[in-house]
């Protein structure tokens, strides 16, 4: 079910009733416990608070990225924390879930990422094309290209490549003369979205999920294991196909509040520790999740991606924080919860998603906790959703897989008013 609309006062109470009343799936009561951290105990709350079954999300948001969550999750603490008109942030955007959920809210977006792919992806979701004017675009473009400044023929076709080649000219040319419109943004992020996969829906032969794309090396190692040889893949037809999926029950009115939002949206493409274009005291509520240490190569996954929209992948790779020590994330995070406690309006929020890494060694929840008291928050308490509920010696483990984030683990904290 949706979390209706609720405003917490400022201690958390109606938080904290909320949570331990939510009806799980048939009915399954929360379960609490607490957490010491230092000197503070902290309640636990552990149940299935969103799933994909509850309602289905926006098709808009099928727009593959590395560690990304669920819409669901952004759609519920947004539904419960704010009402129209208010500021939601990602420090971290990635595919921009959160500020398209905030959108699709008619709340006030804002979004960060040191990665400007994530503009690329998240912006032309705010201004749709119908799938009529991306076609009629399409046919102006040529398909005519040369072969690439590097090898990508363990990926490609080669008149997939010729394909490749034509239409990045095309949208990098339209870019640099500033000629480049919506239209022209959303084909760019669909065809970067579709550049490698594991299906035939993608312009790549098979390779590992669309969400990251393999050195040229290891794609000609899974080649040969697969005994596979690129084959033709036709790139608009498949940009036309994803256009059509992406748009999928989009409704005149979700279109509109899109719109709204999207002209009043701020993107920037920044350091989460400094973000001087936000006014201090103004966000209502936060919702991100930041990188896990190092499990996610950034860098590495996006080189191809980065090729395609014209990026330097290794000048980004450099301004992307991967630390490799809880130490070092400690106190990286340490300054963006100092820059956080800075733009949050009083009486607002910050949901901050982390999860179990290194196969369940380390538990980042209780490392965030005092960072954020640090900064000037209020904790109200750790919400743990699990959707594989079953007995309870297993809901403590939070072990549903073997490594990677299990489960999502959301620190919740407030700021005074």
């Amino acid at each position: 079910m949706e979390a209706p609309l609720m405003t917490p006062d400022r201690d958390g109470n109606n938080l904290d009733r909320y949570l331990k009343t939510f009806p799980g799936p048939a009915g399954q009561a929360t379960i609490v416990d607490t957490v010491e951290s230092g000197t503070a105990s902290l309640p636990r709350y552990i149940n299935e608070f969103w799933t994909s079954r509850q309602r289905q999300a926006s098709s808009l948001h099928e727009i593959s990225y590395r560690a990304c969550f669920k819409p669901q999750l952004p759609r519920f603490f947004i539904n419960f924390l704010t009402q129209a008109g208010d500021i939601v942030y990602d420090p971290f955007s990635g595919r921009g879930t959160t500020a398209i959920e905030a959108g699709l809210r008619c709340r006030h977006v804002i979004a960060n990422d040191a990665n400007p792919l994530s503009w690329i992806l998240t912006e032309p979701r705010f201004f749709p094309p119908t799938a009529e004017e991306a076609a009629t675009r399409l046919e102006t473009i040529p398909r005519d290209g040369d072969r690439a400044d590097r090898d990508l023929s363990m990926f490609y076709h080669p008149d997939t490549e010729c394909e490749i080649i034509a239409l990045r000219r095309y949208l990098l040319g339209r870019w640099e003369d500033g000629t480049s419109d919506a239209v022209d943004r959303w084909i760019r992020m669909v065809a970067t979205n579709r550049l490698t996969g594991h299906s035939s829906g993608f312009f790549s032969v098979y390779t590992l999920p669309p969400n990251q794309a393999v050195s040229q090396k290891s794609q000609e190692r899974i080649n040969r294991k697969r005994h596979q040889v690129p084959e033709y893949r036709d790139t608009h037809r498949l940009i036309m196909r994803k256009t059509k999926s992406l748009l999928a029950g989009l409704s005149s009115a979700e279109r509109a509040d899109l719109n709204r939002a999207g002209a009043g949206a701020r993107f920037f493409t920044g350091d989460a520790r400094a973000t001087p274009g936000i006014e201090s005291n103004t966000v209502r509520l936060t919702v991100t999740s930041p990188p896990f240490l190092d499990i996610v190569q950034y860098r590495e996954d996006n080189w191809l991606r980065c090729w395609f929209c014209g990026l330097d992948g290794d000048a980004i790779g450099h301004t992307i924080t991967m630390a490799r020590t809880v130490a070092e994330w400690e106190t990286v995070m340490g300054a963006v919860f100092r820059e956080l406690f800075r733009i949050t309006a009083p009486g607002g929020w910050v949901a901050f998603e982390v999860g179990e890494v290194r196969k369940k060694t380390v538990r980042l929840e209780e490392h965030v906790v005092p960072l954020g008291l640090a900064a000037g928050f209020t904790c109200e308490g750790i919400i743990i959703n699990q959707q594989v509920f079953s007995k309870t010696s297993n809901i403590w483990g939070i072990g549903n897989n073997e490594s990677g984030t299990n489960t999502n683990r959301i620190v919740v904290f407030s700021k005074s008013e």
